[in-house]
């Protein structure tokens, strides 16, 4: 019961706020054309710090997480915050935003690896030290809800993020691969390419099947992540400007009107549809059974891509899926449609 208390107490205290001047660093105007800032790569022995800017994480998935990091040859950090349970959050939203802010500023600190996702980054946005941020550029990646601290963080400073694997999915031979490759090697040029699908379950279940959307090819900046989580930045600061954009989108456990209306909205919106292309991931748990009443997920976005006759494919190894390719927002890459090829065109990391 105190824990509500609390809660209401900082849903009040947060609405009498809006009355006030605004201070603070989330309330600074700051340029959204920032210079391209690419982060340190990462090397065996350095330490990556872990934060929970979302939902709660289990003492145990985290543990999972820091072994798999310490077998990849890395040292791992975090702080008491990390292991917090506020409601759903693992902290209060002054607390998760006080982590990301000293993991960046943490000399110690080399990359940040988001534990997990779930929801909660949407309310720290305007918590963070952008400034700081932009001054101690590091490896930042996750996935899912993380996709708002990505695109603010990039958006606001600069900084190249990376919307790959979190600690609980880390442990999966393809999605090390692609992290070591993306964040370490960081070679001008990567071919990225899709994990090959051997599980019955993945091969007889549609939400996984790769198909041409609009045939083509094209080359573009990266940007999107959750497709859920993209619509939700809309009509804020950290609203996506898709204009020229090579766009990625995935998520999970949405009904096919869902990610109707969610697509619906981008389209309406003003950039959209003039990105260069759109790579789709693997939607998982967003398919349903055709019927009279209802469309397939493929229907849907066959539907609504499509008549955009923009260069584009589904079901690229990314999402909620145990293969998880490590994908840097702000990089120019190209992309062909036809063969479901993705090159990263620069080196992400410096």
């Amino acid at each position: 019961m105190s824990k509500r208390r609390n809660f209401l107490k900082s849903v009040t205290a947060l609405g009498a706020t809006t009355l006030l001047p605004q201070t603070g660093w989330g309330n600074e105007q700051l340029s959204t054309s920032n210079p391209i800032i690419k982060p340190k790569k990462l090397k065996k022995g350095d330490t990556i710090g872990l934060v929970a800017p979302g939902y709660a994480i289990k003492p145990e998935v985290l543990q999972k997480a820091l072994d798999t990091l310490e077998e990849m040859g890395f040292k791992t950090y975090h702080t008491h915050r990390i292991l917090g349970n506020y409601g759903y959050f693992s902290n209060t939203d002054e607390e998760r935003a006080m982590d990301v802010n000293q993991m960046f500023a943490n000399p110690e600190v080399d990359g940040i690896l988001c534990a997990r996702g779930g929801y909660g980054c949407t309310r720290i946005l305007d918590r963070l030290d952008y400034n700081s941020i932009r001054n101690n550029p590091k490896v930042l990646i996750g996935f899912s809800d993380i996709t708002a601290l990505i695109q603010a963080i990039y958006k606001e400073t600069g900084l190249v993020c990376f919307h790959g694997p979190v600690g609980s999915t880390l442990d999966d031979s393809y999605s090390q691969k692609y992290f070591k490759k993306i964040l370490m090697k960081g070679k001008d040029a990567q071919s990225i390419k899709n994990a090959k699908l051997k599980d019955p379950e993945f091969l007889k279940n549609p939400e996984y099947e790769r198909y041409v959307i609009t045939p083509g090819s094209c080359q573009g900046e990266l940007a999107g992540g959750s497709l859920t989580l993209v619509n939700a930045l809309i009509g804020t600061p950290h609203e996506i400007d898709f204009t020229d954009k090579l766009v990625f989108l995935e998520d999970v456990e949405e009904a096919p009107y869902r990610i109707d209306r969610m697509l619906t909205q981008l389209i309406e919106g003003p950039t959209f549809s003039k990105a260069k292309g759109i790579i789709i991931g693997v939607c998982k748990g967003c398919d349903r059974e055709k019927n009279d009443t209802n469309f397939t997920l493929k229907e849907v976005i066959m539907d609504r891509i499509a008549p955009l006759g923009i260069p584009a494919a589904y079901g690229m190894s990314f999402g909620h899926v145990p293969h998880n390719f490590t994908l840097p927002v702000g990089i120019q890459a190209a992309f062909n449609a036809n063969e479901m090829g993705l090159e990263l065109l620069e080196a992400a990391v410096s």
